[in-house]
């Protein structure tokens, strides 16, 4: 029997409204958080003498423990309650950051940011579970989980103006304090406006498969790193990827109640939508990436123009919520999914096709990939939980994040390996040579296509498996 988290179920987002708040804070945090600080690393890295390698780690290290705690943490709300792990994981958001203006060296500010991590993959896998389940419809469903995304996408997109003003006013530390009122915020909402879970998974906890999955996926997201340094531990470390996932599919085909049943991943419905999610991932994280470079190193654009440069893709991802729900009540969600994912292959191969032409073709693949964007991370959520149990909601949610944190990993990955094969010389090096641009252009062109083909077949093999739902 479907169970939802309020004994009669809110039949508008209106009815719903406490709990969506807290909710969205969530999401808001989860944003927020990256995007404020990285503007602060300069100041940082003088007032804590940080090396650049640490201080790239004051970033990295709550991707890498958001990323790899998150299954662990789905399977944990799943057997004891979502909203009771989300509000712990509040809690413990709120104090890490209130130990903020107690740090003094940059190894004590890694662990804070760490214990960060902690807290995002202890809540962001229970808000997007208790979004879908609040609510009986897709329409609904679809309509809270744009809602809440566009909560966490105003976040990212005044993350940076916000921590400049802040900086300007105020020491460092306080930007990361912007995380208690959130905290509260979100704690009051989740705490008031959703109910105790009532149908938990009460299988045997697979500890040894927890290990493994975590180790799988904190080594795929600390790799790209590796190669971007050049660094030799980097195919190391990628063999051992392997090897781990490897550990984890045997584990999970031979345990008797495996952390993730391999069989519920097999689904149509949930393989579908997270090859959806994986393949905006990786554009969306490529893309970024190449034209970051791209407006500020081949056309010499400044770092405030360029930021300038990205806003066609803000301006959509924040915007496009009212438009997107129109469409998906329109279209449906497996033609609206569908023809999201497409527009991002569209968007990846106008760029990699024109985008060294000019800045006006960068501009449509911006849009195009941000509109996908927006369409297939409303809807290839709904249908990931669709496709499991009522008790393994917060896994799955889990496994939306995941898959999209690490493609874009491997987004960042390709990009990089491509520019590192095809560009002579040192890149961020000011005056380069008529050669030097013309390998640029080519590796924007090679990578761009590299990027637009893997994107494709990820979206034709989520079209295919979904026509098998049916």
């Amino acid at each position: 029997m479907f169970v939802t988290t309020y004994v009669v179920p809110p039949r508008s987002l209106r009815e719903a409204w406490i709990a969506l708040a807290g909710l969205s804070a969530v999401f808001l945090f989860e944003m927020l958080d990256n995007s404020i600080l990285n503007v602060a690393l300069p100041t940082i890295g003088r007032d804590l003498h940080a090396s650049t390698t640490a201080l790239q780690w004051v970033s990295n290290s709550y991707a890498v423990v958001f990323g790899g705690l998150m299954l662990v943490f789905g399977a944990v709300a799943d057997r004891f309650g979502r909203r009771r792990v989300m509000l712990a994981g509040l809690a413990l958001l709120a104090v890490a950051s209130l130990a903020t203006p107690f740090v003094t060296s940059v190894s004590g500010l890694i662990a804070v940011r760490s214990l960060m991590g902690v807290a995002a993959a202890m809540t962001t896998p229970g808000s997007i579970a208790l979004a879908f389940r609040l609510f009986r419809t897709d329409d609904l469903r679809v309509r809270a989980m744009t809602l809440i995304s566009t909560v966490g996408l105003v976040g990212l997109a005044i993350g940076p103006p916000l921590g400049g003003f802040l900086l300007a006013v105020a020491p460092w530390q306080a930007l990361l304090l912007i995380n208690v009122p959130i905290a509260v915020l979100a704690f009051a909402g989740i705490g008031r406006g959703v109910q105790r879970d009532t149908d938990l998974h009460r299988g045997p906890a697979d500890y040894l498969g927890g290990v493994l999955g975590t180790a799988t996926i904190v080594l795929a997201l600390v790799v790209p790193s590796l190669f971007a340094e050049g660094s030799w531990l980097a195919w190391v470390v990628a063999v051992l990827t392997v090897v781990a996932a490897v550990l984890y599919v045997v584990r999970a085909r031979t345990a008797s109640h495996p952390l993730l049943d391999l069989r519920l991943v097999a689904h149509p419905l949930v393989s579908s939508g997270l090859a959806y999610k994986a393949a905006t991932g990786l554009a969306a994280a490529g893309l970024t990436y190449l034209v970051t470079l791209q407006l500020q190193l081949d056309w010499g654009w400044s770092p405030a123009l360029a930021a300038a440069g990205m806003l066609p893709q803000v301006a959509v991802l924040i915007a496009a919520g009212p438009v997107v729900n129109r469409f998906v009540g329109w279209a449906g969600l497996d033609r609206g999914v569908l023809v999201g994912a497409l527009a991002v292959v569209a968007g990846l191969a106008v760029y990699a096709l024109f985008g060294r032409l000019g800045y006006v073709p960068v501009a449509v693949s911006l849009v195009l990939v941000a509109v996908g964007i927006r369409v297939v991370g409303a809807v290839a959520g709904v249908n990931v939980l669709k496709g499991l149990p009522e008790n393994r909601t917060s896994i799955g949610a889990a496994l939306v994040d995941t898959a999209s944190q690490v493609t874009s990993a491997a987004g960042v990955a390709v990009s990089g390996t491509v520019l590192a094969v095809l560009f002579a010389g040192g890149i961020a090096q000011p005056g380069w040579s008529a050669t030097q641009t013309a390998q640029f252009e080519q590796a924007v062109t090679v990578g761009g296509l590299a990027l637009t083909a893997m994107a494709a077949a990820l979206v034709g093999w989520a079209y295919f498996r979904a026509r098998r739902a049916h």
